[in-house]
């Protein structure tokens, strides 16, 4: 689809939404980031739903009526469920036994695998984070460093993934590192960073140029990267940058702001440093700011910095209440933004250069703030703190203004004990409040751990949950 007939698309399905949407709910949380125009469908295009990571979507969630939920077993772990603008769903899960990286494409009907693409293996990191583009291909590095664009169509034999195309970034990626997170910026070209501190961009649709950028020895980049119109946003293991790209497509560095990145890494994190895709959001543009949580001990602090600038608009202690670490990008839109801990999150298995937890071990209390911006931009209060105990990374729909999640509940109720048998509840949150107003019960056991993976609300009221064996398929009706 042309650029500008797919604009129209995107504008006129954004009236209609409008048009079915509570004023409150509008007024409350806007506006979301600009759509890229080189990036599927708002919402649903990238693990963080946007190029700027909001994790919010214009996209109303399960409606009123009895919830219900699918399983869709694939024998991996799912933690990037996109939706293109056709209607379907493109998982890319991590297989449990050998981790191979594997392209599914699902039915929007039932949540079943209609097919599938294996990609060559690569790190634990590496391979998790991808985009749908334009036209609703899977961009995605895979273990031999080669950047792809892998496409789905209907054929006589039925439904098929295959490689579109292929630049290879072994030149600019070094040998034993790999790509940890990649986004398109305004201009159509790839930004990529890798696990060893290496930013990136790729014209593999024009010249097949690629020019990268060392950032300080020592930096590494373990989640994934934003893009605005203003610039890329990069969070390592010890500062936020915002780059540009120059004449030829070299990245150029903006700003960067150091953070406190504490003693060590904290239970229930991935990395020493922030646990935080940077996130794009403000009250004017919906790219006025840039936040982050860093790794201070022992509470984290919620850190807000001006996009144009990098001038530190405020410093919040977050998560005091339940344990103070998160894992998870921000969620933020207007000038709200929702943080929840993953403090204590008994992940099965860490990246090979994780580093031992400081403490050694912590147990998972839960945890969700929420952080207002004031609206002439001088400061931050926090609004409110509690233990809600998430299981995912939050998503909000401006549609509907609601929080979706899943809890993590304990076996014994009133303790702070993880075990193999733990159920999970999908939660709805009021974001005004930070009470849970709906939630049902999915299941118990391994099966169901969604692991702080993120749900994608999707078109049709769905929302697309991955968990460590599949993905769930939640409605309501």
């Amino acid at each position: 689809m042309r650029l500008r007939t797919r604009a129209a698309v995107l504008a006129t399905a954004a009236l209609l939404l409008s048009a079915h949407t509570p004023a409150h709910a509008a007024e409350r949380f806007a506006p979301l980031p600009p759509a890229n125009p080189y990036a599927g469908p708002p919402g649903t295009a990238t693990m963080h739903g946007d190029t700027g990571s909001s994790d919010a979507t214009a996209l109303p969630g399960p409606g009123a009526g009895t919830l219900s939920s699918h399983r869709t077993a694939l024998a991996s772990a799912c933690p990037t469920v996109l939706v293109g603008a056709d209607g379907y769903p493109v998982a890319l899960c991590t297989e449990i036994f050998g981790r191979t990286p594997t392209v599914h494409l699902l039915d929007p009907a039932t949540g079943g695998s209609l097919a599938e693409l294996g990609l060559a293996k690569g790190s634990l990191l590496g391979g998790v984070y991808a985009y749908l583009d334009h036209r609703d291909r899977l961009v995605v590095v895979d273990g031999n460093r080669d950047l792809l664009r892998i496409g789905h169509r209907r054929t006589a034999a039925g439904w098929q993934l295959a490689v579109d195309s292929r630049l290879p970034l072994a030149g600019a990626v070094p040998a034993g590192d790999a790509v940890t997170g990649l986004s398109p910026d305004w201009r159509g070209r790839v930004w990529f960073a890798t696990g060893g501190g290496v930013v990136g961009t790729a014209d593999d649709e024009g010249t097949g140029a690629v020019r990268t950028l060392a950032l300080p020895a020592g930096e590494r980049i373990a989640n994934s990267i934003s893009t605005a119109p203003e610039g890329t946003a990069v969070a390592t293991t010890h500062a936020t940058y915002l780059l540009t790209a120059g004449p030829d497509g070299t990245p150029e560095v903006s700003w960067r702001q150091a953070y406190d990145r504490g003693p060590g890494r904290k239970p229930g994190q991935l990395s020493w440093g922030t646990g935080s895709t940077p996130t794009f959001f403000g009250p004017r543009t919906g790219t006025d700011y840039l936040t982050v949580v860093d790794n201070a001990a022992p509470t984290v602090n919620l850190l807000v910095y001006r996009t144009s600038d990098g001038g530190q608009v405020c410093s919040v202690p977050v998560l005091k209440s339940g344990g103070s670490g998160s894992e998870n990008s921000p969620v933020a839109v207007g000038n709200a933004v929702f943080v929840a801990s993953t403090y204590g999150y008994p992940y099965p298995a860490l990246p090979d250069d994780a580093g031992p937890a400081v403490p050694s071990s912590g147990a998972f209390r839960g945890g969700l703030s929420r952080v207002d911006v004031r609206p002439d931009g001088s400061g931050c209060d926090l609004r409110w703190d509690n233990r809600t105990r998430s299981a995912a990374v939050p998503r909000l729909s401006t549609a509907d203004g609601l929080l979706r999640t899943v809890l993590r509940e304990p076996v014994i109720p009133g303790t702070d004990s993880t075990s193999a048998l733990d159920p999970y509840r999908y939660a709805e949150i009021d974001p005004e409040t930070g009470r849970t107003v709906r939630s049902a019960y999915l299941g118990s056991g391994f099966l169901f751990d969604t692991l702080q993976m993120v749900g994608s609300i999707a078109p049709g009221r769905v929302v697309l949950q991955g968990t460590v064996t599949g993905v769930l398929r939640i409605t309501a009706g």
